[in-house]
């Protein structure tokens, strides 16, 4: 992964939300993931997402975090989102805590 990101964040509370969000995202987790843009996306949390810093095309320091998607009914299928653009996370299985994908 990148250190550049086309947002990233700097207020603690912009920050909170992203942190809530990787509390959300467990590994092996079906989710819907609703899009700030209205759309959506399904699919298997392939690892639990984190926060780290990332730099903007301004060459701003600041905070975001991205999840990978899978889904295992489309094997090349994935996709790649950033936290910051998720607005809501359904859950879609009982999975809340995660489990070992080892």
């Amino acid at each position: 992964m990148g250190r550049e990101a086309d947002t990233v964040h700097t207020d603690p509370g912009s920050i909170q939300r992203l942190q809530a969000l990787v509390g959300e995202l467990r590994d092996n987790a079906k989710v819907r993931v609703h899009l700030r843009d209205g759309s959506s996306m399904t699919g298997i949390v392939a690892v639990v997402p984190t926060v780290q810093s990332f730099v903007d095309a301004h060459g701003t320091e600041g905070i975001n975090g991205v999840v990978k998607l899978i889904d295992n009914d489309r094997p090349d299928w994935s996709a790649m989102v950033s936290l910051d653009t998720i607005f809501r996370v359904e859950h879609l299985d009982s999975v809340a805590y995660g489990t070992s994908q080892t």
